[in-house]
């Protein structure tokens, strides 16, 4: 009786330990039927808006800028700015010592009046035949050359005034009062802040889409305002050093908030919105001669050639070689081989 009772427990325990080894609810032809190995990542090809942008950086410039040099040597006898202060054409800046000239100009009025006076005897003489023609003409000559001395003294007087050459912003100055300055000497920095520019350079392929007038949008770093700017000039030739085109463009809404050498981030909107394929940059295989994408066709593998055309920051357009609705592979493309067959996940939908 013991011996039959040891038998019973034992074909129990045998019963148990073959169902343990069997999922709940999964049959032997189930498990043969599900897909082995690694899965996938993938999505559909499907049309979406794309805005032909293009980002480049760019450096703001002042409307005009130079700097402020006298044209002559000279003492600094007066400083009629402040820095960092505006001031408008023709403002004088900076005046040079002028005394010894102003004298040499006194001088030469004296000398201007007499040879007046001395050129109307000559001719009352010259009347009565009581001089040569030559004597009257030597007294014309005399004066003549005494008011070009003058014209030329008040022009180098001129000089000594040192004026802004257009209405702007003052930098820093150089100079204090009483120094000597030479035309070498840079005085001061002025520049136009209320018309400002934007310079930046496009890729050689987008030449042919920057126009004068076309609009751009600008960034700059510590701003959070957007700028409105508008192309006014395109340089004439492309650079052999870069292979890019350099443009420039007028900052519409330009403010006091905007120094000019800033860097900023050019948003250049090349064509009207339209509706094309853009797939991940990371499903694009570079190969020698062309780039491919891994489309899933009944459920194999299988390697295509594609044509890209603009980019963002995370997605490429594809302009052929693709249709909408295929499944395009996006994950662990260097472990697959044409034809083989594959089991993915559609990561979008």
């Amino acid at each position: 009786m013991l011996k039959l009772h040891y038998i019973i427990l034992g074909c129990l325990a045998l019963t148990v330990a073959c169902k343990s080894k069997e999922a709940p609810g999964v049959t032997s032809n189930e498990k043969s039927s599900a897909p082995k190995g690694p899965s996938f990542e993938a999505i559909v090809a499907s049309k979406a808006a794309l805005t032909n942008n293009i980002e480049v950086p760019g450096t703001v410039m002042a409307g005009e800028t130079t700097n402020i040099q006298s044209e002559i040597s000279g003492k600094v006898v007066a400083i009629n700015f402040r820095e960092g202060s505006t001031v408008t054409k023709g403002a004088v800046l900076i005046k040079l010592f002028d005394e010894d000239l102003q004298a040499q100009l006194k001088k030469l009025e004296v000398q201007l009046k007499i040879g007046r006076e001395t050129e109307k005897r000559q001719q009352e003489l010259l009347e009565i035949n009581g001089t040569s023609r030559q004597e009257f003409d030597n007294a014309v000559l005399n004066t003549a050359n005494i008011l070009a001395d003058i014209e030329l003294l008040k022009v180098n007087i001129s000089r000594t005034a040192i004026r802004a050459p257009f209405s702007g912003k003052i930098g820093l100055r150089n100079i204090s009062l009483g120094a000597y300055i030479t035309p070498a000497t840079i005085i001061t920095h002025l520049s136009e802040v209320n018309a400002l520019k934007v310079e930046f350079s496009v890729p050689e392929k987008y030449t042919g889409l920057v126009a004068v007038g076309n609009n751009l949008d600008l960034t700059l770093n510590g701003n959070p305002k957007q700028y409105r700017a508008r192309i006014f000039a395109v340089q004439n030739s492309i650079s052999t050093d870069s292979r890019n085109l350099v443009a420039r463009a007028q900052i519409m809404n330009a403010d006091q908030q905007i120094v000019p050498g800033a860097f900023a981030n050019v948003q250049l909107a090349l064509s009207k919105a339209q509706e094309v394929i853009m797939i991940p940059t990371q499903a694009v295989i570079p190969t020698t001669r062309h780039k491919q994408v891994i489309v899933l066709e009944d459920g194999k593998a299988v390697f295509k050639n594609i044509n890209t055309g603009v980019r963002d920051s995370a997605r490429v357009e594809v302009t052929d070689g693709l249709r909408t609705g295929d499944t395009v592979v996006t994950s662990g493309l260097l472990s697959i081989k044409a034809g083989q067959d594959l089991k993915v996940k559609v990561v979008n939908k």
